[in-house]
């Protein structure tokens, strides 16, 4: 496993470790990655890139903590000189990306060293990670089950330890369901917080640049970084709690099917109230009318991106992407306008149950990762369909645009990681990670 960006930060900047041997060693272990997670490496230009970090160090320049930092990218996002393909055979032949995304660039300016393109679920439009050109992502604790999506590759590769730190996107789960079922931390940033410009869509009113990273120092530094004006990176929220208002939801939608879920946030909870937070006990009685929202919405805008190439050449989908989205081709537009109506009257009255409060905690997902290629796993002798369980509970922040971070729970039966997500109603992002911070810290 690397060092996490704290000493791997000190070891760059002490010139105790060159960023050149660091990237060097990433680009090794992502060559050598059985998760599937690696769809290209950049190798060259990161080694060039990697020698320039280590030039300005030798000359006492320093950008910031992510100088000379290996950083992963999910192929749904432009890197320049590479192609993004999505997932898809409909892009096999797409041409190298001309320029960065604006969230690439911000992380080079900060000193960051891009070193591949990772999986992604078939134009994102799922939360498995096992639906693509590529073949299904692997869970780096169980490679016969699922990443979760559709950020697959990232999660995978910052699971695994090849990576501290990647860039995703997270439309109803992509962030944080992966960061769930692989044991790492997700942030899913406030909606338009950052710019998802060079990012192929999947549901322009919902979609967000997020990331994964090792930890919650990581995130913290990534978000800085993402986050500041100057992309330098900032300094990092203390980890107290005491006061912050934290909201347990008690409506059957909010409950888990995994029991190791439900105890992983009892035991998040008590850790928050034994530092000082206040638990709060709060109803959504709106909450099944707002995420049904959320399939029309994502349908109808996914649909109208991808109606001409799947008239032209349906044939290069994955069958599960086109059964998913040819059905939106006979939605009325009446249907769309009332999902966005009706989001927009209950995302205010979800706003106002909770507005006494300054966080929610919850579990990520209502199932842990479960077996690739499964639709349907049997619950206490009852058949459950998967992508469901992967979305209920994450969607909802995807239709109010709230900040959200998932963190590896507590894990007390040796099983598959267990996410816990912490919402931000009062708080931003960075409250959230000080929450998330409390969570994690020994």
């Amino acid at each position: 496993m690397l060092p996490d960006l704290r000493e791997l930060g000190m070891s760059l900047r002490s010139r105790e470790l060159s960023a050149t041997e660091h990237v060097r060693d990433v680009l090794d272990r992502l060559a050598a990655d059985t998760c599937n997670a690696v769809i290209a490496l950049d190798a060259e230009r990161a080694l060039a890139a990697a020698a320039e970090r280590d030039a300005e160090l030798a000359r006492g320049e320093w950008r910031g903590p992510l100088h000379g930092v290996a950083v992963g990218v999910k192929d749904l996002i432009d890197v320049a000189g590479l192609p993004t393909r999505a997932g898809s055979n409909v892009l096999a032949d797409a041409p190298p990306a001309t320029a960065d995304a604006p969230v690439v660039a911000r992380l080079r300016e900060a000193g960051a060293v891009v070193v591949a393109k990772l999986h992604t679920h078939e134009f994102a439009y799922g939360p498995t990670g096992d639906v693509a050109a590529t073949g299904p992502a692997r869970n780096p604790h169980d490679p016969s089950r699922i990443t979760g999506g559709s950020s697959s590759g990232p999660a995978a590769a910052v699971g695994a330890g090849h990576l501290p730190l990647a860039l995703g996107t997270d439309t109803g789960a992509s962030v944080r369901t992966p960061a769930a079922l692989c044991g790492v931390v997700g942030l899913k940033p406030a909606f338009g917080a950052l710019p998802t410009e060079g990012c192929f869509p999947l549901s322009e009113s919902l979609d967000h640049v997020g990331v994964l990273a090792a930890d919650v120092h990581a995130a913290s530094v990534a978000w800085d970084v993402l986050s500041r004006p100057d992309g330098t990176g900032g300094g990092i929220q203390s980890p107290g709690v005491g006061g912050v208002r934290v909201g347990l939801l008690t409506d059957e939608y909010w409950r888990p099917l995994d029991p190791a879920l439900a105890d992983a946030v009892d035991a998040a909870a008590a850790r928050l109230q034994a530092r000082g937070a206040q638990l709060h006990e709060v109803k959504t009685p709106m909450i099944e009318e707002l995420a049904a929202t959320y399939p029309v919405i994502v349908g109808a805008e996914a649909y109208a991106t991808h109606a001409q190439w799947l008239a032209d050449r349906p044939q290069d989908y994955q069958p599960i992407t086109r059964e998913r989205l040819l059905p939106f081709a006979d939605q009325p537009a009446r249907a769309y306008v009332d999902a966005l109506r009706t989001r927009r009257r209950l995302k205010a009255a979800l706003r106002a149950a909770v507005a006494h409060l300054d966080v929610l905690l919850l579990p990520t997902t209502r199932l842990r990762a479960t077996p690739i290629g499964a639709t349907d796993v049997t619950v206490n002798g009852a058949d459950v369909p998967v992508r469901p369980q992967l979305l209920g509970l994450t969607l909802p922040f995807n239709l109010t645009g709230w900040p959200a971070a998932s963190v590896p729970g507590e894990v007390t039966d040796g099983g598959l990681p267990a996410g816990v997500q912490i919402v931000g109603v009062r708080l931003e992002e960075r409250g959230v990670l000080r929450v998330a911070g409390a969570l994690t810290r020994g």
